[in-house]
């Protein structure tokens, strides 16, 4: 195991020394990271199953504070004005992905009992922030655009969440469907996270501003504060019922907006220990289970992989912005950047111990074939896409829906942060 970490740690190194060259190619980080990991899995020099363990708490670690620091960098007071893509996308479009990926995935399952299906459509409903770095990063995008992606994909998986907990209790038939108030579960997540994450950011935004007032505090322990929220902010709403993805999500707006870019951490954080995070989770999915989900990846699992990622959620974000200011292109843009990551794998794992063991395995191997084959497709894309996006925008004479460019008042994230 020594050797197999340390032949890890020469290869991150090596990878941090080219990083910023690959960032403005085709190839990004988790997609260089999963494949190593999957190099690794055939060597036998880390064990498996241990690092299925690891990939567990990396993963939900790495999502929290992924979500609260990108939540932390959006400029709330725009997303007020223009909040109807996002608003749109996750109450019509969401929705509809489930609809759609339950109706496709009964087509290539079709010996599936329906609450299975409709699990896999859940499964692969939630986008993955870390995934669309490439793209929300990317100053060539309008900042509308890219603010819009980034609180559909800091909320879409909360939102998601209470459809694959539901589904996979029926699925496993620990519930009845007839006594369980499961709209009582589902309102209780998507109502006490985002009051959670609310009180703790607005709270913690206002005691960080005083502190810094007093001179009480530096920037190293204001980030030591700042994830010590993403955190609290999580725990606090899994303690009471609601959603910590969704607390954690919200509770950055809230922080980031009070702050008003006086936490330096947050910029910092994101372009380099955020980073080790990202590519940890990655390695881990690639290591511990790309190896066993390429072994059940078959003409079936291709199908509704395929099918999810090029027609159920661009048709679906397509039906939903109609009758808005978004233009056909700008439809396209969304519906395609949607990529499936860190929320669809962890989200497998936290259910295959709920559901029957016959039905576990292929579900968890379709959701990582899913991860991986998105991380490649989605990677490939992001740059060529975001420039043909642009070019698309300026041949317009201006920002798409006659928005023009919003400059925010924080820094925006370079290049150097993609993923």
């Amino acid at each position: 195991m020594t050797v197999g970490l340390l032949i890890l740690a020469i290869f991150t190194a090596a990878f941090a020394m080219v990083a910023k060259r690959l960032s403005r190619s085709v190839v990004t980080a988790p997609m260089v990271f999963l494949a190593f990991g999957y190099l690794l899995s055939t060597t036998g020099l880390l064990p498996n199953k241990e690092m299925e363990a690891s990939l567990h708490l990396v993963a939900e670690i790495t999502l929290v504070i992924l979500l609260f620091l990108d939540a932390a960098q959006t400029n709330l007071s725009a997303l007020r004005k223009r909040h109807v893509w996002p608003v749109r996308m996750l109450f019509i479009g969401l929705p509809l992905t489930l609809v759609f990926g339950t109706i496709a995935a009964y087509l290539f399952l079709p010996g599936w009992h329906l609450v299975a299906v409709a699990l896999v459509a859940s499964l692969l409903a939630p986008t993955d922030a870390a995934l669309g770095q490439a793209v929300v990063t990317n100053p060539v995008v309008p900042e509308r655009v890219r603010r819009a992606l980034t609180v559909e994909s800091g909320l879409n998986d909360g939102l998601a969440l209470p459809a694959v907990l539901l589904f996979a209790s029926l699925a496993a038939e620990a519930i009845d469907a007839n006594q369980t108030n499961w709209l009582v579960f589902g309102a209780k997540q998507l109502v006490l996270g985002p009051v959670v994450g609310i009180a703790i950011g607005l709270i913690g935004g206002k005691i960080l501003l005083e502190a810094v007032r007093r001179d009480w505090t530096s920037d190293t322990f204001e980030g030591v504060g700042a994830l010590a929220l993403a955190g609290t902010a999580y725990l606090a709403a899994t303690q009471i019922g609601g959603n910590g993805f969704i607390a954690a999500f919200v509770a950055g707006l809230c922080f980031g907006n009070i702050i008003e870019g006086q936490c330096k951490f947050i910029y910092e954080f994101t372009e380099s220990e955020g980073q080790l995070l990202t590519w940890g989770a990655f390695l881990l999915l690639g290591l511990a289970l790309v190896p066993d989900a390429l072994h059940h990846l078959d003409a079936s699992t291709l199908a509704i992989i395929l099918t999810s990622l090029f027609i159920v959620r661009p048709l679906a974000i397509w039906i939903s912005l109609i009758s808005t200011d978004a233009a056909p292109t700008t439809r396209l843009f969304f519906g395609w950047f949607g990529p499936r990551g860190l929320a669809t794998a962890l989200f497998a794992l936290l259910i295959v111990e709920k559901i029957s063991e016959e039905l576990a395995e292929p579900v968890l191997a379709l959701a990582v074939n899913t991860v991986w084959i998105s991380a490649l497709l989605h990677g490939l894309s992001a740059t060529p896409a975001a420039r043909w996006y642009a070019s698309k925008v300026a041949a317009m004479g201006q920002c798409p829906e006659t928005e023009k460019i919003e400059i925010s008042a924080k820094p925006l994230v370079t290049m150097d942060a993609q993923k």
